[in-house]
């Protein structure tokens, strides 16, 4: 898997809109979604005609896939964020095009049975619980109809026979996130660390977040402080000057914490006291590292991280194997629906001891070396050299030694081990959100190997993938898990076998 497919949800207002706005290639424009009703094509073409502060009556039908409510305004569709399916809205226009409507709630004139009061307090002003005030069952069933969609969009051949199963939930679906990612400022001498207010830069001051683990977000909170006692400078936006963008940490099941100090400069002004007060107060950090990202950017990470302090990397347990994680490395935000994902991937996997299985998108080898006992060997591939390295040390602290890890990607290095000689009979594939690689599929196809696994975080990327596996593969089934409860982040599993 890559090592960016997750992001946090820490957004600013200058996106992209095809990329904040879709969930991967296929559905970038808003009209284009997948959905059941969306009204007369050619009605739909011509000019809205509305204005920015207009005010009309709409009629909820149904969630779009970023979770935003989805009515028809005079045959045009109008995507309105925080209202649900069967509620009336008084709704007021915020943007236009031709296409399509933006508008906010002004007023619920029917209320939907499923509309529920959100657990975090900011969950209508920063990003991340765009379905809080949704019930969890109904969220639920929200993430199974996402994929019923994708499928009657790109239609894979017998998709309508399909074997879809119903939403793996949590117990309680708050407090999963185990790594945080918070901006930090000084706005007229008050330090903020938190999530920016949606579609803004300013910053919501949150002592807590409903979805963030309580290790990683208190020990955000307490390097916060430290910096703050320590008359460190924080990242000043419009100026371009100050040290301390953003902190990000990752914690482990047993509460020990990675931090990351992601700066403006290379120079740190008083370093080791820092380092200094923070190991004596804050005793379950294992490493301290400093990211330099230079300048305005929307991205978090820039290029160069130093090690400051500690160890390389944080270990994490995963189905009785202990793998080392350094800063960039990526892991699943939710350790305990990763864990169900992978028990259905090796399962429906169905391995023995004559299987070649190939790990795809393979980022430290969390999947592949849980299954390197069960088959004859694991090879696996990723474009982040760094990824690799992490993958093939794990592999020796496990004392795995029928695994095999190459930098570059799925679709250059797949073709080239086929050429080589190399037929696996196995494959698992977990992509970043545009999906598989024109190149891959065309190599999966021509290799055929016979048990094939895919994970899969874009349902719409999913039902494009599987239309064009179809040539060769039948779907088993497809089973959605919740990764990211609170958010229509989607997340699936699914068992594909050759015809």
């Amino acid at each position: 898997m890559s090592a960016e497919k997750n992001n946090t949800y820490q957004k600013g207002p200058n996106r992209s809109r095809n990329t904040a706005r879709g969930q991967g290639q296929g559905n970038s424009h808003r009209p284009n979604r997948y959905s059941k009703n969306q009204g007369n094509r050619s009605n739909r073409n011509q000019p809205v005609e509305v204005k920015i502060g207009q005010k009309f009556p709409l009629t909820i039908k149904r969630l779009g896939i970023n979770g935003e409510g989805i009515g028809y305004f005079k045959r045009k569709i109008v995507f309105i964020p925080g209202a649900l399916p069967g509620e009336v809205v008084t709704a007021k226009v915020t943007d236009f095009t031709d296409k399509y409507i933006e508008a906010k709630v002004v007023t619920i004139r029917e209320e939907s049975q499923d509309r529920v009061t959100p657990e975090d307090p900011a969950a209508d002003l920063v990003g991340g619980f765009e379905l809080a005030h949704l019930s969890y069952p109904a969220q639920l069933a929200f993430k199974k109809d996402l994929i019923v969609q994708a499928l009657e969009k790109f239609q894979p051949k017998g998709f309508d026979h399909y074997q879809i199963n119903d939403t793996i939930g949590m117990d309680v679906p708050y407090h999963y996130r185990n790594k945080a990612s918070l901006p930090i400022r000084k706005i007229k001498g008050e330090v903020k660390l938190g999530l920016y207010k949606r579609g803004t830069h300013d910053i919501v001051d949150l002592p807590t977040i409903a979805t963030q683990d309580e290790t990683s977000m208190a020990i955000v909170r307490q390097v916060g402080q430290i910096l703050s006692d320590a008359s460190v400078s924080f990242y000043n936006e419009a100026k371009n000057t100050g040290l301390v963008k953003t902190i990000i940490v990752r914690a482990n099941q047993e509460g020990q914490a990675q931090l990351v100090l992601v700066t403006n400069v290379e120079e740190f002004p008083g370093r080791l006291a820092v380092i200094d007060a923070l190991t004596e107060k804050i005793p379950a950090l294992t490493g301290i590292f400093q990211n330099i990202n230079f300048g305005k950017t929307s991205l978090i990470w820039g290029d160069e991280t130093i090690k400051l302090w500690g160890d390389d990397y944080l270990h994490e347990e995963i189905l009785g194997l202990n793998f080392a994680f350094s800063p960039r490395a990526f892991l699943q935000l939710n350790h305990e629906q990763m864990t169900k994902t992978y028990e259905i991937a090796i399962k429906a996997l169905d391995l023995n001891k004559e299987d070649t299985l190939v790990d795809a998108y393979s980022g430290v080898g969390t999947l592949g070396l849980s299954m390197a006992f069960l088959v004859k060997e694991v090879r696996g591939m990723e474009v982040i050299p760094e990824a690799v390295a992490d993958a093939r040390l794990n592999a020796e602290e496990n004392g795995i030694e029928n695994a095999f890890y190459e930098v570059g990607t799925a679709e250059k290095v797949f073709p080239k081990w086929a050429k080589e000689g190399f037929a696996p009979t196995a494959v698992v594939v977990d992509p970043p959100r545009p999906g598989l690689d024109d190149a891959f599929k065309r190599a999966l196809l021509k290799t055929k190997p016979k048990k094939l696994v895919y994970i899969s975080c874009n349902p719409s990327t999913l039902a494009r993938d599987l239309a064009d596996l179809d040539a060769a593969y039948q779907v088993d089934f497809i089973q959605p898990i919740d990764m990211f409860p609170q958010t229509p982040r989607w997340e699936g599993v699914v068992k594909l076998s050759l015809k």
